[in-house]
């Protein structure tokens, strides 16, 4: 897991219900609630600094 975690864990943003980090691999998991938005956790993680090479939401291709 991160060292330093990033404001998409579910202690920051409501609705996050679970996530995992990979340092190994640079990916990020996020199962979130319906009620969150693709668009709100895709800003989050693009507020974090870090580079974003694809998003996928319901196993569908989403643009970044």
């Amino acid at each position: 897991m991160c060292q330093n975690p990033c404001e998409i864990c579910s202690n920051h943003v409501a609705g996050v219900e679970s996530y995992n980090v990979s340092l190994e691999t640079q990916t990020a998991e996020i199962q979130a609630a319906d009620s969150l938005s693709y668009d709100t956790v895709l800003e989050k993680i693009k507020k974090t600094g870090k580079t974003i090479k694809s998003g996928e939401a319901d196993g569908e291709a989403k643009d970044i």
